[in-house]
């Protein structure tokens, strides 16, 4: 049976753990090439890459600081280069962190954006001429918190916002050649148990929180088939589904 993304090539970046690395295993499964980025987990992202290429797959994985432009931009080369072109481009990586809204300095501001914003569009700017070579597709992980105002998160929730809209601008901005597509997620948990999750889960329709697995579905989703929604912003949350 041949797989949904045989032949093609995807950069997932952030994916040596949680999200990113269910997304990167979904690709993989369905026959892309694919190349992760790590900052700070080397040892998680090159267990990540045995695990991709247990798929019979092409893999990499590529170092990158996503606040440094020069990283950026030699991550983004170097994955074309061992993948032979780029058909997908995830941009998963990012910060998360809570204070109160008082007690932010300007430098966790600037770090915040830096990485949920700045990072991103750098990211996508760098890989464009290759997406637009073979008419690729962009996805952006946003976040419930860019849509919803939580108290003790003001600036990730601001980066967040901020890069829903960067998604919906790429989008109008790079339309037709580069389809360009965000994911907002809710509460995604990895196996965690306590009345904190439990309140988030009676909070859905559903009654249970999310999972990388549902986000993975999601990205799935926007990266196959003759659908080809640009500016779409999907919201996964509890177990909403698509």
């Amino acid at each position: 049976m041949t797989r949904l993304l045989e032949g093609r090539t995807a950069l997932v970046t952030g994916a040596a753990r949680r999200i990113g690395r269910a997304i990167a295993l979904a690709y993989a499964e369905q026959g892309a090439a694919v190349a992760i980025t790590y900052r700070g987990s080397k040892d998680d992202a090159a267990q990540t890459v045995r695990d991709l290429e247990a798929h019979g797959v092409k893999a990499a994985a590529i170092f990158c600081d996503l606040t440094a432009e020069a990283s950026v931009t030699a991550a983004v080369a170097e994955s074309v280069a061992h993948l032979g072109g780029l058909d997908l481009l995830v941009n998963n990586a990012g910060l998360f962190a809570s204070a109160p809204l008082e007690d932010i300095t300007a430098a966790d501001w600037d770090g915040m954006f830096a990485a949920n914003t700045r990072g991103p569009f750098l990211m996508a700017k760098a890989a464009l001429p290759h997406l637009r070579a073979t008419r690729g597709r962009i996805l952006n992980i946003g976040s419930l918190g860019g849509t919803h105002p939580w108290p003790t998160h003001g600036h990730y929730c601001t980066s967040k916002a901020a890069l829903h809209m960067l998604s919906q601008t790429m989008a109008k901005a790079w339309a037709p050649e580069v389809s360009v597509n965000c994911i907002a997620p809710g509460m995604i948990v990895q196996g965690e148990v306590g009345p904190a999750y439990e309140h988030f889960a009676h909070k859905t329709p559903m009654q249970r929180n999310g999972t990388s697995a549902d986000i993975a579905a999601a990205a799935l989703f926007f990266a196959t088939g003759p659908h080809f929604i640009t500016g779409q912003m999907l919201g996964v949350d509890g177990g909403l589904g698509l």
